[in-house]
């Protein structure tokens, strides 16, 4: 969510300048010259190019997915509510592990994680980082169905990689802005704010809102989560913003300011409700509907009206869910038989299964004794036309979906050399941040790439995230392996060097240490690790003796304890307590800088 404003911002600071104007300009840029023009779009062009390049190779890149990470919860501090995280990571884990999707070669996967931020919001980076803050979790209390439509709305800005070519588009289209800045005297620069930042929400942010709606959607419902919960969570969020919070960065509210532009880069939020609906109809194969937020009808008929069951009004979100259950009954079932309706002993009848999906709609039906009234209006929708030629259509978008994902899997495995050796390099720095699942499902797609490019450094590489996992047996034979295909690689006896010390031979480690500084004693890593080893054996003399030689090939390495760096290089010592004290004295700044504007904030609202 928050993404797309701050790209908004950056453009708006950094440029100045506009995409292709509505009328608000018209004149100005009529009187253009048509050679300036041309210049304009060709520059565009290569604007777009060049930054999309770029924004792809930041998004494929470990390094900036961590630092990402990293810097987010500095900035918001890490949620240490277990039901919050445990939540978050249940319906992601779920959408992730079974929702029908693919990487695309140059995509990382995806983590996440719970901030204790307030506001109520979630992000999905560039790098496929999503960042979740419990206001949003709390606001909508839990709700696995809700957060799975928000989450994997978020997902599909990763898998469309939004943001990368969002960034690119509004770069591209400041280009005309540009032209016009320097052609017309007397454009009116106030105007030409006003309509970058209505340019790049409407044209190029509020697009791709729409279209991570309606794959958030077809995510959380191919992993089995409630096809109602994306219109019951919009519906939740308009009643949040209604009556509980209006401190949301993302919604504008016109009211402010009459005179203002709408900047709102999101759909507006009924819209929103209303395309999630239709697209939950269509999943229950046009049989299900709800009216007034309270009614759920089947093929036209009443079955029900809801009502709230929480400390809030919550008729709206259930009437969703309850909808929402029924729907996936319609779209799991090709006959009236599946539903296995039956009487029961105790005087009602029971269906379907103990899904939890059909929680809402069980519930309901029981305390509006609804059952028989259900049981009908199920079989006469199955004796309709429309039933047959729904599923037939139905049928065709999902195979469509699915031949479209099975084309993203199969150009992954067409990659050329240099995406399996950026595989290799993600995979390698997952390792190093003790991530061995990720770095593990990288080297599954390095392997069954048809150009698997340096299949020795593949072994090494997957050797040692399998170490990192635990898997001391297999991650030896990998590394094993690794030597024996390619003795003449260095980083293969680095690699299982660290294989060996991490399973606590660090005899034969040191031995593939000697060998590496046979192939190539000017590499640092030798050292290092060498330094590494001798520190935890105890053996400080021998230990700063090789951090020596670490410093000597890597002077500005910022990884050798203080008790080693004191005596490898006292003045660098000095100079790198210095940067530590800045850093913390400009943290410490911005934490009260923070703090002091959420208090005024708070005074402000008092």
């Amino acid at each position: 969510m928050k993404i797309g404003k701050k790209l908004r911002a950056a453009i708006l600071a950094g440029l100045l300048c506009a995409a292709p104007l509505p009328h608000a300009a018209a004149v100005e840029a009529a009187s253009l010259n048509p050679v300036m023009i041309g210049m304009s779009a060709i520059g565009g062009l290569l604007a777009y190019q060049g930054t999309l390049k770029e924004m792809l190779a930041i998004g494929n890149n470990v390094d900036y997915q961590i630092s990402g990470l990293k810097q987010d919860l500095e900035e918001n501090g890490e949620d240490k509510d277990a039901p919050d995280r445990e939540v978050v990571d249940r319906v992601l884990g779920r959408i992730t592990q079974h929702g029908e999707y693919a990487l695309p070669i140059n995509s990382l996967p995806f983590l996440w994680r719970v901030t204790a931020a307030e506001t109520f919001n979630a992000a999905c980076y560039p790098t496929d980082y999503i960042t979740v803050n419990r206001g949003l979790v709390r606001a909508l209390h839990h709700d696995e169905d809700e957060l799975a439509a928000v989450l994997g709305h978020e997902m599909t800005h990763g898998l469309r990689q939004h943001s990368a070519k969002n960034y690119a588009k509004a770069v591209a289209e400041s280009y005309a802005g540009i032209a016009i800045g320097s052609a017309a005297d007397n454009l009116d620069w106030q105007k030409l704010n006003a309509v970058v930042g209505y340019a790049i929400a409407k044209d190029v942010t509020l697009p791709s809102e729409l279209e991570a709606d309606e794959g958030g959607f077809h995510l959380m419902t191919t992993a089995g989560f409630n096809p109602g919960g994306g219109a019951a969570a919009m519906a939740r969020m308009a009643y949040y913003l209604t009556y509980e919070t209006q401190d949301i960065n993302e919604y504008h509210d016109p009211s402010e300011d009459p005179n203002a532009p709408n900047y709102n880069d999101h759909p507006a939020m009924q819209e929103r409700v209303e395309r999630l609906a239709r697209m939950m109809t269509t999943y229950g194969m046009g049989h299900v509907t709800v009216e007034n937020g309270t009614d759920v009808l089947i093929d036209g008929e009443k079955l029900l009206s809801a009502d709230w069951d929480a400390d809030y009004n919550n008729t709206t979100e259930n009437a969703y869910l309850i909808a929402g259950g029924l729907a996936k009954a319609f779209h799991d079932h090709a006959s009236f038989d599946g539903w296995q309706f039956a009487d029961t002993p105790s005087g009602h009848i029971s269906y379907l299964d103990e899904n939890r999906v059909y929680e809402k709609l069980k519930k309901f039906v029981m305390r509006n004794h609804a059952e028989e009234r259900l049981e009908r209006l199920v079989r006469a929708a199955y004796t309709s036309p429309q039933d047959k030629e729904m599923r037939e259509k139905v049928a065709a978008a999902e195979k469509k979906r699915s031949d479209a994902w099975q084309k993203i899997r199969e150009k992954a495995l067409d990659a050329k050399g240099d995406y399996v050796k950026q595989l290799r390099y993600n995979a390698d720095r997952y390792s190093d941040n003790g991530m061995a699942k990720e770095a593990l499902f990288l080297m599954e797609r390095a392997f069954a790439a048809k150009n698997p490019d340096n299949i020795a450094e593949n072994y090494a590489i997957r050797g040692r995230a399998k170490a990192v996992a635990g898997d001391y047996e297999a991650a030896i034979q990998d590394s094993d392996r690794a030597v024996s295909l390619d003795a003449q690689n260095i980083y293969n006896f680095l690699n299982r060097a660290d294989v060996r010390r991490m399973m606590g031979d660090r005899d034969k480690a040191l031995a593939d240490l000697e060998t590496s500084q046979e192939i190539d004693a000017k590499n640092p890593y030798i050292y290092k690790m060498r330094g590494e080893i001798y520190d935890e054996l105890g053996e400080k003399d021998t230990a700063l003796a090789a951090y020596k030689e670490y410093w000597k090939y890597a002077p500005s390495a910022r990884d050798i304890p203080d008790e080693y760096m004191k005596d490898v290089d006292a003045a660098a010592y000095d100079k790198i307590l210095k940067e530590r004290e800045k850093k913390e004295k400009e943290k410490k700044e911005k934490e009260e800088a923070k703090k002091d504007a959420s208090e005024n904030k708070m005074g402000e609202k008092t």
